[in-house]
C-alpha cells in the first residue's frame, strides 16, 4: 500500500482551448500542447472532483482493450479506466459523490489491511501475544465498549461533518495556518494537503505527476478493499489470520488453497 513517488519536469508551453460538445449538458475543452497532445477537461467533474489533475489523453489505458469509455468518464478522475457498465456515474453530481466515497473507502481499507497484517506479523516475531483482528471487538480495553462507542461517534461525526461541508462548498474548511511568504494550497476536495496532510508537498505541483500519484493511491486502495474482503472470508472459514493462511498455503499449496473452501473439512 505504499505510494510510489514520482517526479517529472514540465516545460512551460503555450496552450489554447477550443470548446466542443462532449455529451448533452456538458461542455468540455480540448487543451493542445506540444506535439499536438490533447486532453478533454470535463467542467462538471473539474469543479468538484479535482481541480489539480490534468485529464489523461483519449488513448489512455482502459479496463477492456479496444472498448470505448462512457462519455462521462473522460480521464479527469484518478484511476479512471472507463469502467461503468451500469452507468452509475452518468449524473455529474453522483459522479462526484462516488469518487469521494471510493477514495475514503480506499484509505480506510489500506489502514485496515495494515492494521491486520502488521500486528499479526509482529505476533509471529514474538513482539505481540494473542493477537486476533477478527474478535478485537470482544476484547477488554482501557474503557468500556459504550464509552468507546460514544467517543468514536462524536469524533468521527465531527470529522465527517467537516468533510461533508468541504464537499458541498470546496475550500470552506480551512485548517491551514497562515504563514508569511507562504501560499496556501488550492482547495481540492478529498485532498486537503498543506502542512497537516502533505508537509513535503508531494501531492502538489505539476498536474501530470500528481495524477500519477493519485492513480496509484486509488489502485492500491482498490486492492486493499479486495484484500479485506478476502481476510473476512479467510477468518470465517479457517479461523486464522491472513499471515497464518499464507504460511499454510506455502507449506502445502496443493491442499491449502481457495478450492479447499468448497470441500468438506
Amino acid at each position: 500500500m505504499a505510494l510510489a513517488i514520482t517526479s517529472s519536469s514540465l516545460l512551460t508551453l503555450s496552450t489554447r482551448e477550443t470548446p466542443r460538445k462532449h455529451f448533452p449538458g456538458k461542455v468540455t475543452s480540448t487543451r493542445l500542447g506540444a506535439g499536438g497532445r490533447s486532453g478533454s477537461i470535463n467542467n462538471a467533474t473539474k469543479g468538484g472532483v479535482s481541480s489539480i489533475c490534468e485529464p489523461l489523453p483519449p488513448d489512455r489505458p482502459l479496463w477492456f482493450p479496444g472498448s470505448s469509455p462512457p462519455e462521462w468518464l473522460d480521464g479527469s478522475l484518478p484511476g479512471d479506466f472507463g469502467f461503468d457498465p451500469l452507468g452509475l456515474g452518468s449524473d455529474p453530481e453522483l459522479l462526484k459523490w462516488f469518487a469521494q466515497a471510493e477514495l475514503m473507502h480506499s484509505r480506510w481499507a489500506m489502514l485496515a489491511v495494515a492494521g491486520i497484517l502488521i500486528p499479526e506479523w509482529l505476533e509471529s516475531l514474538g513482539f505481540i501475544e494473542n493477537f486476533s483482528w477478527y474478535d478485537a471487538g470482544s476484547r477488554e480495553y482501557f474503557a468500556d465498549p459504550t464509552t468507546l462507542f460514544v467517543v468514536q461517534l462524536a469524533l468521527m461525526g465531527w470529522v465527517e461533518g467537516r468533510r461533508w461541508a468541504d464537499i458541498i462548498k470546496p475550500g470552506c474548511v480551512d485548517i491551514e495556518p497562515t504563514l508569511p511568504h507562504k501560499t496556501k494550497p488550492k482547495p481540492d476536495v478529498g485532498y486537503p494537503g498543506g502542512l497537516w496532510f502533505d508537509p513535503l508537498m508531494w501531492g502538489r505541483g505539476s498536474p501530470d505527476p500528481v495524477m500519477v500519484m493519485r492513480t496509484k493511491e486509488i489502485k492500491n486502495g482498490r486492492l486493499a478493499m479486495l484484500a479485506f474482503v478476502g481476510f473476512v472470508f479467510q477468518a470465517n472459514y479457517t479461523g486464522q489470520g491472513p499471515v497464518e493462511n499464507l504460511m499454510a498455503h506455502l507449506a502445502d499449496p496443493g491442499h491449502c488453497n481457495i478450492f479447499s473452501a468448497f470441500s468438506s473439512q
